[in-house]
């Protein structure tokens, strides 16, 4: 895949002006887009119905569309934080790796669970990565680099302590590891190996160049929402049904091709496009179900850009 295309998620269509006016400078870019979004639960800020649906925007386009309603200066020009798009983990990688691809440089998104965000705990969370030329570079762009975490968040390790991408997760998990310890925070219900697996789903799409929200459901991980719906999150995500048959397979089959390919294994990575392109419990169709944080469930047509409330 040609990571300097723009995808149809990260496209900034009538915006790519604004983002080709920004330098050719990964941590200068990272910068601009801190600037642009405010994460809708870790800012701990509250926000009106109107604002929250930013968090479903979906498109980059879209999430630039809501600070062009806001401000008419250059994407630079520092906003208020309670006036910034409010999105998520996946919404700052979007933008980032959109302006990127608008310098031409290969820039992909990639899915996991952080180890450097919670003391103890394995947090689910999406980042940039670039190709320098010589390798692939992994950057959180939601996080400042003089906030003091501890790695370096302009060059993060896709590994333990790191990043580690739903694959190696699935495959720790597979070894052992705690799924109760992966998730979206401590104390949070929703975590577990059925997560991992769902995670598993959404690193394969954002590496075939669709980058949907990580509530988004398709294929073998619609049955997942469609069990969640109408149900409190807590009470549905603790009565999860039993693995299917084969369920355990495909996805431990899925995480050695992910793995492989991220190792060099180009015979991996053509056999996973092959799958992904021809499989259809692996890749969304025309339409999906999102269940958002919000509170709200829709099918949205990814082919219309639009969604209908469930």
């Amino acid at each position: 895949m040609d990571y300097t295309r723009q995808t149809a998620f990260s496209d900034p269509r009538h915006h790519l002006d604004r983002l080709a006016a920004l330098p050719a400078d990964v941590p200068a870019i990272a910068a601009v887009v801190r600037n642009l979004v405010v994460h809708y639960r870790a800012s701990g800020l509250e926000f009106p119905p109107a604002r929250l649906a930013e968090i479903d925007s979906r498109w980059a386009d879209r999430l630039l569309d809501a600070d062009a309603s806001r401000f008419t200066e250059p994407l630079d020009v520092p906003r208020p934080v309670e006036q910034r798009i409010v999105g998520c983990c996946r919404d700052f990688t979007l933008l980032t790796v959109a302006a990127l691809r608008a310098k031409g440089i290969p820039a992909r998104s990639r899915v996991g669970f952080a180890d450097y965000l919670d003391d103890g705990f394995h947090t689910d969370h999406v980042i940039v990565e670039f190709h320098d030329g010589h390798r692939w570079i992994a950057v959180d762009a939601q996080l400042d680099p003089a906030a003091g975490f501890p790695i370096d968040v302009q060059d993060v390790p896709l590994a333990p302590g790191g990043l580690r991408t739903a694959a190696q997760a699935w495959q720790s998990w597979r070894a052992g590891d705690d799924p109760d310890t992966y998730g979206v925070a401590p104390g949070h219900p929703v975590r577990g190996s059925r997560m991992i697996a769902k995670y598993v789903l959404t690193e394969l799409s954002h590496r075939m160049g669709d980058e949907l929200l990580l509530w988004d459901s398709w294929g073998y991980a619609a049955d997942l929402a469609e069990h969640m719906a109408g149900r409190p999150l807590a009470e549905a995500w603790s009565q999860l049904p039993p693995w299917q048959p084969g369920e355990l397979a495909l996805v431990d089959e899925l995480a050695d091709l992910l793995l492989s390919a991220d190792a060099g294994d180009r015979a991996a990575e053509d056999k996973l496009a092959g799958r992904y392109a021809e499989d259809p419990r692996l890749h969304p169709g025309s339409t999906i179900l999102c269940w958002s944080p919000r509170g709200l469930n829709s099918q949205a047509n990814l082919e219309r850009r639009s969604s209908v409330m469930l």
